[in-house]
């Protein structure tokens, strides 16, 4: 009863940390409670391998099972440590500490750490640490009101106090005079009741503050009206979307894009308060830009389909929308850069996100003609939280780790030579074009249609070089032409159709694409790191 009680407190006093650094985090900010700041870390130096692991199996959900797993780990060392406490108390609740100083090293470390960041996990730490003192004295053994007879026939007795005698340990094991199975029971039903109610109500109030620091930042998004871009994209191409059932939808719903970041909350940044720098090598004409500055300017809106590098071969991490923003490059000319190509001195454009991300982009990418932009909009209304709301950026061609920075708020103008961004210190490639890849959507693996006609369809993509083509084979054999939907630009995915003449049995389909470079995808495999995946999908049906 006593260890299962220990292992009670223990948790309590978990509890109690998380709730206080909760509350503590209001005064700071959400990003530096403890789980967070820990999960922050971990994903910081997850390897590639298992980073791409996660975002394969769990997906969006990936985040989700890792704080649950800090969680979980927290449940257990607490326990183990009200276990302890019950023979070495001060050792025991002193061990709490360790929440506490683990949680504000994390905190600090993080790419975007402050000081400051360290102040919920240590208060949280030093208030469970009191609550893991306070139980553990509530199960330490009571004196025997009669005492114990030693060998010599004499009685030995306990302090006048009546508290528990110390052991030589420094612990509170089990003294002479004492009764092993006697505890103040009621006693810790109320301490224990009472510090679980009471971080209980701390928890729930930080979680109100925070809240409403994220309501601000909501309603200011409620405020935005998106003005008219000057330049505004074509109407979709009326045979764009085949139409087909099983076969993505040309256009991404906002609530169904991909979304893959090491953001364990999501940013709410008020678009009143909000402010983009300029800056850099190579640029003689600063700029400091507010959310209502680049309203202001030429808009341009443009169908754009993006891709994530985690994106296995025939994987979901590739979305189209429509996004409006402002030019980027004629936001990098009016600040005086020059690419490269025509004598800048900077090849890189590291953009930073208000969470400490740093995204390394080739100036001559963005500008070289092609429309990467400030993105403040995305399928007709201001970016959600989820995908960067104010501003961030987009630059078709290039996978995301290396342009598509969310929740933007600072552009230096620098070298490859002289910086690496967050992912390129994590083994993966400073620069990476998107490389051309197709998927089946339509059927899927392992279904089983009936024999006869069967639409094989999925969506292929080449940004910024357009597809050419899609053939699809079976069972290995000659390769046959899938019909192409209607192009609606070089930087959108294509959607293609095989009427397949099935056959009863099981068979593999295979689909690759060629761009309009001339480049038809190998059937090579290979993982995502360093650059991205290549390989011919297939998926394996059953025909009735």
């Amino acid at each position: 009863m006593r260890g299962a009680l220990a292992a009670l407190g223990g948790l309590i006093a978990g509890l109690a940390a998380l709730c206080v650094a909760e509350l503590v985090s209001a005064a700071v900010r959400p990003e530096a409670g403890p789980v967070t700041a820990v999960g922050g870390a971990v994903i910081d130096r997850t390897p590639a391998p298992v980073k791409d692991f996660a975002v394969r199996n769990f997906g969006n959900d990936d985040k989700l099972v890792l704080q649950l797993g800090i969680l979980a780990l927290l449940a257990l060392f607490a326990m183990a440590v009200g276990v302890a406490s019950l023979r070495y108390r001060k050792v025991g609740s002193a061990a709490v500490l360790v929440f506490g100083a683990i949680g504000a090293l994390a905190a600090v470390e993080r790419p975007d750490g402050r000081v400051s960041d360290a102040l919920p996990s240590i208060v949280g730490g030093l208030v469970a640490c009191g609550v893991m003192y306070l139980l553990a004295g509530r199960l330490a053994s009571r004196p025997s009101p009669h005492g114990d007879r030693g060998t010599d026939g004499a009685v030995t007795r306990t302090a006048e106090t009546g508290g528990p005698a110390e052991s030589t340990d420094g612990g509170t094991g089990t003294a002479p005079g004492t009764h092993p199975g006697s505890f103040d029971r009621r006693g810790f039903v109320i301490a224990a009741t009472a510090a679980a109610a009471v971080s209980a109500g701390a928890g729930v109030l930080g979680r109100r503050l925070n809240a409403s620091g994220a309501a601000e930042a909501a309603a200011s998004r409620r405020t935005v009206v998106l003005p008219a871009p000057s330049s505004a994209a074509p109407p979709i191409p009326a045979g764009a979307d085949l139409g087909i059932r099983g076969l993505s939808s040309f256009t991404t719903s906002n609530k169904d894009f991909y979304r893959v970041d090491t953001a364990l909350v999501v940013p709410r940044v008020d678009a009143e308060s909000w402010r983009l720098r300029i800056h850099g090598k190579g640029v003689p004409r600063p700029l400091t830009l507010s959310f209502q500055d680049l309203l202001q300017r030429k808009l341009i809106e443009r169908d754009i389909t993006l891709t994530c590098v985690s994106n296995e071969v025939g994987g979901p991490y590739v979305g189209n929308a429509r996004w409006i923003g402002v030019p980027l490059a004629d936001l990098l000319a009016e600040a005086g850069v020059k690419p490269p190509s025509k004598g800048g001195p900077a090849d890189q454009l590291v953009s930073r996100s208000v969470d400490g991300m740093t995204i390394g982009t080739p100036v001559d990418a963005v500008m070289d003609g092609r429309d990467a932009m400030l993105a403040v909009g995305m399928n007709g209304e201001p970016l959600p939280f989820n995908h960067g709301f104010p501003v961030r950026m987009v630059v078709p061609g290039l996978y995301g780790y290396v342009s598509a920075c969310k929740w933007l708020e600072d552009l230096e103008l620098t070298t490859f030579a002289d910086y690496d961004a967050y992912w390129v210190k994590r083994t993966w490639s400073r620069q990476a074009p998107i490389k051309t890849q197709s998927r089946i959507d339509t059927p899927r693996p392992f279904a089983s249609p009936k024999a006869g006609k069967v639409p094989v369809a999925g969506v292929a993509w080449a940004q910024h070089r357009g597809i050419e083509r899609v053939e699809v084979r079976v069972d290995g054999g000659a390769w046959n032409r899938a019909e192409l939907a209607a192009e609606d630009s070089e930087d959108t995915w294509r959607q293609w159709l095989w009427e397949w003449p099935a056959t009863s049995g099981s068979h593999t389909l295979e689909v690759r694409a060629t761009d309009r470079d001339g480049n038809t995808q190998t059937d090579k495999r290979v993982g995502t790191v360093p650059n991205g995946a290549t390989g011919w999908h297939s998926v394996v049906v059953a025909v009735d």
